[in-house]
């Protein structure tokens, strides 16, 4: 097993967040830029007997995030128009909540990766610049409305 200081030293990847049914991924901005230019984003993780894969890709023919479940690998979806030109935008990100058939309401965010106000050990050089750092928003307006996206100011 690696020690936490190689683990560090590492290429930081996608970010996934998992609580309950509520799935959001961030991304820093060489992966906002290669998931602009390519359609799609993916990590791994290794559990030895399976390997767990979270994707982001570009989907033509729907206009709100969606998501699915298969074969070990989360995808969420985005509309293809829109992801084509995020990089180049202030778009902080996307959310939406699904219902799938079964009935369960699924909450989806996707985000760009700031810079944390706080200490931190992780190699944050491709993070996006903190607007509250910078004193250009408060505090409260970062947080995503129910719209479905939300931008930063110019």
């Amino acid at each position: 097993m690696n020690s936490p200081k190689v683990w560090l030293k590492r290429k930081q990847k996608m970010k996934i967040r998992i609580k309950g049914n509520s799935i959001r991924y961030r991304l820093t901005k060489s992966e906002v830029e290669i998931f602009c230019k390519t359609g799609r984003f993916e990590e791994t993780t290794d559990f030895g007997n399976t390997i767990f894969t979270y994707v982001l890709e570009a989907k033509e023919g729907i206009h709100t995030l969606d998501a699915q479940f298969q074969n070990n690998t989360i995808t969420l979806f985005l509309e293809k128009k829109t992801s084509e030109n995020w990089f180049e935008t202030n778009q902080i990100g996307f959310r939406h909540s699904i219902q799938k058939a079964n009935g369960a309401t699924i909450q989806l965010l996707i985000e760009k990766d700031f810079v944390c106000m706080d200490e931190t050990v992780e190699d944050q050089s491709d993070n996006y610049p903190n607007p509250k750092m910078d004193n250009q928003i408060e505090a409260s307006e970062t947080k995503f409305s129910a719209a479905s996206s939300k931008s930063l100011p110019n």
